[in-house]
């Protein structure tokens, strides 16, 4: 049958309700909207410290029921709206109230407000001096007892009985034992066309060639598939695929969104060069770990500079802030929540960032432990670590001194020839020059490699009461989590490596669990804990906690090898299921939380544009090096190679769904908009696709049928079915207009590349 398009729609939010607010809501009050208010409006508008005469207007914002309440100009916040109410009116500076009146706050800070209230306005704080229910007090020991602070248990995969299909690991017993418990039956294998273009796009980005999909059909050999799996995980294209996954959650970026200040960090795709090559030598995630918060400490840190160094990234390329006016203690406490917040979630799943003004109200985080982890990082500085030989760095500063001498004698002359204009010998002086400083730029040699890192271990830091860099509170010793162990006590002399230690730890319950479920989760399309970067009481529960258990116990007992992990994953029977649906496990359980099928999914921009770059034959797959833009449209090298910008994100990135590099990102969000088909249609990329696969197609063959299904046989590992083959030459067959900028071939290899069914993998 024909393969048909398939049909977004526009989902609107509903608002987020009091009872039960989304956890997504929840993280961004307290992360954006909470530490304003108590920073620039508790002062005036807070009944803590005021009585209520001293309440400004008669407007509290200090609970959900206050603000509620309105003040003496009316209501407030208006959730939903946010052009009703005054509060935002305030903000913008718009009609008679001006707030704060000491000076207008950033426009990012209103937009924050702005989504808020359009959001439903989430508010979880309740009203104390009105007689609310105040939150319970935080109990570190009781909190020890929750689910992901308990250390995993590798318990025995259940017994199946009656299995329903082949059991190939224990992960299929896991996954049986639910289906039994929930009355599940799953669907049958896939077809192996289907299976190993899905397991090429999951382990290496980029589709099978015609002869491996006719090597893998013709091998009857049981071990085909397992042989197929090795091969893939050796091969140097799994680290630039996998590497992009870990890129989102280190928000990996080669400059600044909130500062112009800075000096472009040249040299960060070196940071992403050192991913790649540890996930294609399966480094041990442990030391993985290590080598990005304390390679420069490790006792046994790599000998070369760049395996040493360059890993260090992970903070060294994090986010800069614009310091106003010189005073740069908001823009350092902003910079060192990026890093707290970067690290907690990325290898811990929580949101320790919550408890930058208070204490967390969901987790057993108090703020003392934020500031515990700060002082780690405080007054450190982010500096370029030379990767390169003492001598090349001597020839550089030379070639470098040389020509700023050369630019200055050059200005000078100009000066002197301006100064006397027609004085043929001051015109040819600065003609000389010129050639110098000419001669001198080309054999200006190539700056040497730098890593750009963070250096140093912070003194401590005192608390900042309410999350206010100018109202210190007591210092706190440096340290961990108080609710996780640590083999380091807290105290003066804990460093970078004691808390790389501790987070790489195996007695960590969630550093394992963390990066399993993240790769379960880039595989499947959802994790076992559906809340990557949040285990915490608001994130999701397991779905199967006894295999994420399992899992984890495991990958740390082989030797944390994430090569061993998607190996065992890719060679369950689950994850070979059709991705057809089923009427009655849809009743029962239509997410597919307990996985009777695969998850049919749409490519990442980077799995698509390297799939279309490949087809069309232009690919080039060098690996490593320097960034390129995507807005050339001859740009043929592989997407993780891109520049990433945080101040202006290439626009295909930002259509097709590219996560905020301001951030770390747990997954990729799916949106379905009319620009993404105008892209396929009208890109000069897309075009110069079409036009090479063109080409390429009519070499591989003599006659139109033979060469439409060489084109299906390249596009989608198949042979075209009789009604495709009919419609194509049919559509070839008809003569081309004036009008037509590509020819009939060139606009039918068009159409392949903008399809659906090259955009999804099943």
């Amino acid at each position: 049958m024909l393969r048909i398009a398939i049909i977004g729609v526009l989902i609107v939010p509903a608002l987020a309700s009091a009872t039960e607010p989304d956890p997504k809501a929840l993280d961004f009050f307290e992360k954006k909207i909470r530490p304003v208010l108590v920073e620039q409006c508790y002062q005036c508008h807070a009944a803590e410290g005021n009585n209520a005469s001293k309440i400004k207007g008669g407007l509290r914002l200090d609970s959900r029921a206050a603000w509620q309440k309105g003040g003496d100009s009316g209501p407030a916040i208006v959730p939903g709206k946010p052009n009703e109410g005054t509060l935002l009116k305030a903000l913008r500076y718009e009609g008679e109230f001006q707030m704060p009146p000491k000076g207008k706050l950033p426009d990012q800070v209103i937009a924050d407000f702005e989504k808020w209230v359009r959001d439903g306005a989430v508010d979880p704080r309740t009203d104390r001096a009105s007689g609310g229910t105040p939150p319970p007090a935080l109990d570190i020991e009781r909190g020890k007892q929750f689910w992901s602070f308990v250390p995993p248990r590798a318990v025995a995969p259940p017994d199946i009985r009656q299995p329903q299909l082949e059991i190939r690991n224990e992960i299929d017993r896991f996954i049986h034992a639910e289906w039994d418990r929930r009355g599940l039956k799953p669907v049958p294998a896939a077809d192996p066309l289907t299976l190993i273009r899905r397991v090429y796009l999951d382990l290496i980005g980029l589709p099978p060639t015609p002869d491996e999909v006719d090597a893998f059909l013709a091998n009857p050999s049981p071990d085909a598939y397992r042989k197929l799996v090795e091969k893939l995980l050796a091969s140097p294209q799994h680290g630039e695929k996998w590497a992009r996954h870990w890129l989102d959650v280190a928000r990996y970026a080669e400059d600044q969104a909130h500062t112009f200040a800075v000096t472009p960090k040249t040299q960060a795709w070196r940071y992403r060069d050192w991913v790649i090559a540890a996930l294609n030598a399966d480094m041990p995630y442990d030391r993985f770990v290590k080598l990005q918060l304390a390679g420069d400490l490790l006792p046994d840190a790599p000998t070369d500079g760049f395996l040493k160094y360059a890993g260090l990234g992970f903070l060294g390329l994090g986010a800069e802030y614009y310091r106003d006016g010189g005073c740069g203690l908001r823009a350092d406490a902003d910079e060192l929540d990026d890093k707290i917040d970067t690290i907690s979630r990325g290898f811990l799943g929580l949101t320790v960032a919550c408890a930058r003004c208070h204490d967390h109200k969901y987790d057993p985080i108090p703020t003392r432990d934020y500031y515990a982890l700060g002082g780690v990082y405080f007054n450190t500085k982010l500096t370029n670590q030379p990767l390169g030989t003492p001598e090349q760095q001597k020839a550089y500063t030379a070639a470098q001194s040389k020509l700023k001498s050369l630019e200055d004698l050059q200005k000078k002359a100009q000066a002197e020839a301006n100064a006397k204009p027609g004085d043929p010998a001051l015109a040819a002086s600065v003609r000389y020059l010129k050639a110098e400083v000419d001669r001198a730029k080309k054999q200006m040699p190539p700056p040497p490699p730098v890593a750009h890192v963070i250096s140093g271990n912070g003194p401590g830091m005192p608390i900042y009461i309410r999350g206010n860099p100018t109202a210190k509170g007591e210092v706190v010793p440096k340290g961990f989590l108080q609710v996780l162990p640590s083999p380091t006590k807290p105290g003066s002399g804990f460093t970078r490596l004691d808390l790389a230690n501790a987070i790489a730890s195996r007695d960590n319950p969630l550093t394992a669990r963390v990066i399993v479920n993240r790769v379960w989760a880039w595989h499947f399309g959802r994790g076992l804990v559906n809340t990557p970067s949040n285990f915490g009481t608001l994130g999701d529960r397991p779905s199967h906690p006894e295999l994420l258990d399992w899992l984890a116990v495991h990958f740390m007992n082989n030797g944390w090898s994430l090569k061993w992990l998607h190996k065992q994953i890719v060679l369950s029977a689950v994850y070979q299921l059709d991705s057809k649906a089923d009427a009655n496990n849809e009743k029962v359980d239509a997410a597919n939380v307990y996985l009777w099928r695969a998850n049919r999914r749409r490519l990442d921009v980077e799995q698509w544009r390297d799939s279309l770059l490949a087809i069309s034959g232009n690919l080039d797959r060098t690996v490593g090096g320097p960034t390129f833009n995507l807005s050339d449209p001859n740009a043929t090298r592989r997407t993780v190679y891109a520049k990433i910008s945080r101040h202006e994100l290439d626009g295909l990135l930002r259509l097709f769904d590219f996560p905020d590099a301001n951030v770390t990102a747990d997954k990729r969000v799916v949106t379905t908009v009319p620009q993404q088909q105008l892209f396929a249609l009208n890109s000069e990329f897309i075009v110069a696709q079409a036009k090479a696969f063109a080409a390429r197609i009519e070499k591989l063959g003599t006659t139109n049928s033979e060469r439409i299904t060489a084109a299906y046989r390249l596009a989608f590992g198949r042979a075209p079915e009789t009604q495709e083959l009919e419609l194509a030459e049919r559509f070839l067959q008809l003569p081309t207009k004036p009008s037509d900028k590509l020819t009939r071939w060139q606009q039918y290899a068009q159409v392949l590349l903008a399809s659906n069914e090259l955009m999804y993998v099943d």
